[in-house]
């Protein structure tokens, strides 16, 4: 039998006691619609932070992380025709779907109430080979580097639906609160699109980041220097939500692009939901998303920041984002461990 190594969650908790485990695992073998990927690089996601330290509670015992996966297709299951082997592909968030249900049938496919996904139902690439139905694998965009398209995976796909889910209007002033690796990404399309971006973020770094961009501003705090069409929050932080909404313009959305938020404080309606304001979640995101975001990366030669760690570093990687120690993107990388 074949093995491999990787990183699974433990026991969870805070990430100073190292919820990551080093382990050994059998290679998967892909299923009949599955493909066995020889995993290249994988970013790290603030969603594989959450299932490490439990606030996002493990849907499964010993779980892989990792949902941003960058590989090269091994073999095929049975009834897989497309990918191909050796064709380089990625792994998303969104692993798997019912496809009949009134969510699938519309094309809401990302609330279908028996989605599964990459690194929490299933195992993810913290490792050195994953498998994924094939329906589910994007084609990748040329002209980036396995590090670089790793993060456009989740961190973009997210950014982007957030960003349409906003409603931002052609030319018009968002709000981006937090700055790391999906906003980095969701702000470049803004931008790129003709929108005017407000960047507010307690990092230094992540300002001068924004900054060297195209935003028109970025602090560390207070309202951005004019109203907001709209707005999207990618901090954690639920006290963060009235604020930003008392900056919203007449009519204005701000969209919440995390899957965990802390708990919202008491919302003033004249203050913050008067005069059409809106309130808004991001639920995962479809394969059309992915698909159009991976479009836009091709089109628009989007600045992706990332800092790369060996994969043999995963639980350092992932403690540095708890510690936000880097601008933009971890990605580990490398398919043999150190």
């Amino acid at each position: 039998m074949e093995t491999m190594t990787a990183w699974q969650v433990g026991r969870p908790g805070p990430i100073a006691t190292r919820p990551l485990r080093r382990v050994t695992l059998p290679i998967p073998e892909p299923a009949d619609d599955e493909v066995l990927i020889r995993v290249r690089a994988c970013a790290v996601c603030r969603t594989d932070l959450h299932l490490a330290e439990g606030d996002l509670p493990p849907r499964r015992s010993g779980t892989v992380p990792g949902h941003e996966v960058v590989g090269t297709v091994e073999r095929l299951g049975a009834s897989v025709s497309e990918p191909a082997a050796g064709d380089r592909v990625g792994v998303a968030w969104l692993r798997r779907t019912c496809g009949i249900c009134r969510y699938c049938r519309r094309g809401a496919e990302n609330l279908c109430p028996n989605s599964r996904y990459t690194g929490w139902d299933a195992d993810g690439g913290y490792a050195e080979f994953c498998v994924a139905p094939a329906a589910y694998v994007y084609r990748l965009p040329d002209g980036y580097t396995d590090d670089e398209v790793a993060p456009l995976l989740c961190a973009g796909i997210i950014g982007y639906r957030a960003l349409r889910r906003c409603e931002l209007p052609p030319g018009g002033r968002l709000g981006v609160y937090g700055f790391g690796a999906s906003a980095h990404l969701a702000a470049q399309v803004a931008i790129a699109e003709g929108a005017t971006v407000h960047v507010v973020t307690r990092s230094g770094a992540a300002r001068e980041l924004a900054l060297s961009l195209g935003a028109a501003s970025a602090s560390a705090a207070g309202p951005p220097p004019e109203p907001l069409d709209a707005a999207i929050l990618f901090a954690p932080v639920g006290t963060l939500v009235p604020p930003a909404l008392a900056t919203l313009d007449r009519g204005g959305t701000l969209a919440i692009a995390g899957i965990h938020l802390t708990d919202i404080p008491p919302l003033h309606y004249a203050e913050h939901l008067f005069q059409e304001r809106r309130l808004c979640s991001v639920t995962a995101n479809t394969r059309e998303d992915g698909r159009q975001f991976l479009e836009i990366a091709r089109r628009h030669r989007l600045r992706v920041s990332v800092t790369g760690y060996p994969l043999a570093e995963a639980d350092a990687a992932l403690a540095d984002l708890a510690a936000e120690r880097f601008r933009g993107a971890a990605v580990l990388h490398g398919t043999r461990f150190a």
